[in-house]
């Protein structure tokens, strides 16, 4: 519960840091104003961790660079179009931006740039309630006009003015209202979330980066579950990812299967509680994520009705996997995750055979190859992916998955498995067979891996005898 006594004190201990101190001195000596806007304020009142610093000004963006220029060791100007200044002051990294008054025209992918000229009407322009207060400085005034601070006592997110208008100045705010649920826990008040069922596919004209952009911050919560469910429940993600809300397949009277919808969001949140247990001092891994969330967006192309009552899914790890890849592009991720996560959804499902009898050496070796850079988070995602409600499976598989993990490290131990490769290397290849590079000396290589994988490592003399013995058989 807010403690407005201590978020007070804690409002006044911002101002008085030696930042927002020397900010706020130039200011006041240039006869501008000036205030801690936004984020920073609500954190401070609510007793978070407060990040980076946003001040709003009057003063316009030319006259922000001039005044924090002798004051900063770095300065940027890359957001000036939008009124925003950059710099480093004291150590820390502020950005200062001119009193606002954005909006989209409707049409185009970007908002207008327009500059206000009173505090309060940069506030009412925001996206929240507990987002538009701010603390003017240097003379440590708190400036609510919108309710933020009641807001933040019932938890609730709110917009400033009517939702409709807010939503329409920037549709992208009704992506943020699922974000800023998860990420302080909030409830979206009533005609918010009418009005983002209602104006849903104006979420069209925001560009794809920016989308993405707040999908992955949403992600990056310790609870992005309450805010996916915001975004199935309105019809939000239907526009940009719909393949989550498909998830939620029809179950008829004579064919059952697990809900997938309601499995896909505990295998996210359980994916999530394995990694803070694995890596506790690691940021969020989006990209693991990602993948727990449409582990299983095949199954709604690849579901198929058996005789009896049976359902059937078959191949829907490469369906998935190929349906994330195009998703993800569209929503312009970058290369790697987009690889990360079609890779984890294709091979998902790979370990569920080692649970019905243990591998050779060699099945283990070809996992781990496989699997390559992602071995860690296929062993997360693949152990998050049980959710069975048997009591015996469940401890069955844990601790199948448990040997899987011993033996891998018994092996690397012995085998050096992250660095896995033939015990003759391209080179030697041509020299010993008289090759020059080309198609033969890779199925040479490919050759030698196969042994290296079957049977682990057999000298170099041997595998030169072998090699020697398959090229004989060829020619």
């Amino acid at each position: 519960m807010l403690n407005m006594a201590e978020g007070i004190a804690r409002l006044a201990a911002l101002a008085e840091s030696p930042v927002v101190a020397t900010v706020a001195a130039v200011f006041a000596d240039a006869g501008f104003e000036l205030a801690i806007v936004g984020g920073p304020v609500r954190d401070a009142l609510l007793g978070r961790p407060t990040h980076d610093l946003d001040f709003t000004t009057d003063a316009r963006p030319d006259d922000i660079l001039r005044i924090v220029t002798p004051i900063s060791t770095a300065h940027w100007d890359i957001g000036r179009a939008f009124g925003t200044i950059g710099a480093r002051v004291a150590g820390e990294q502020v950005e200062i931006t001119t009193f606002r008054a954005d909006s989209y025209d409707g049409t185009t992918r970007k908002p207008t740039v327009e500059f206000g000229d009173t505090l309060d009407g940069d506030l009412a322009r925001r996206d929240f309630t507990v987002n538009a207060m701010a603390l003017r400085v240097p003379g440590r005034t708190l400036v609510d006009p919108t309710g933020g601070v009641e807001d933040l006592v019932r938890g609730i997110l709110r917009t400033p003015v009517d939702p409709r208008v807010s939503f329409g100045d920037d549709p992208l705010r009704m992506l943020r209202a699922a974000r800023f649920s998860s990420q302080l826990g909030f409830a979206v008040e009533a005609d918010t979330l009418a009005a983002i069922e209602q104006l849903r596919a104006t979420i069209e004209i925001v560009s794809p980066e920016r989308i993405q952009a707040e999908l992955v911050r949403l992600l990056q919560t310790d609870d992005p579950v309450r805010g996916i469910r915001i975004l199935v429940e309105t019809g939000l993600v239907d526009e940009f990812l719909p393949e989550i809300p498909a998830l939620r397949l029809e179950v008829d009277e004579h064919h059952h299967h697990k809900d997938v919808y309601e499995h896909s969001l505990t295998v996210l949140r359980q994916a999530i509680d394995l990694e803070h247990e694995r890596h506790p001092d690691a940021g969020p891994d989006v990209a693991l994520r990602i993948a727990a969330l449409l582990h299983d967006i095949g199954k709604p192309a690849t579901r198929k009705l058996e005789p009896g009552g049976g359902v059937t899914f078959h191949h829907h790890d490469v369906k998935g996997s190929r349906l994330a890849r195009k998703r993800l592009q569209a929503l312009r991720f970058d290369s790697g995750t987009i690889g990360s996560v079609a890779q984890l959804i294709e091979q998902h499902l790979r370990f569920f055979g080692y649970a019905e009898g243990a591998w050779t050496d060699s099945a283990v070796r070809r996992y781990v190859r496989d699997a390559g850079p992602e071995l860690e988070r296929l062993h997360i995602l693949t152990r998050a992916d049980v959710t069975t409600r048997n009591k015996r499976k469940a401890t069955r598989l844990r601790a199948a998955y448990d040997d899987i993990e011993r033996r891998i490290a018994e092996l690397a131990a012995q085998e050096e498995l992250d660095s896995m490769r033939p015990e003759l290397d391209g080179n030697r290849i041509q020299e010993i067979l008289g090759l020059t590079p080309g198609r033969e000396v890779g199925e040479a290589y490919r050759f030698l891996m196969d042994i290296r994988l079957d049977e682990g490592i057999v000298g170099e003399d041997e595998a030169e005898r072998r090699l020697r013995a398959w090229w004989a058989a060829r020619t």
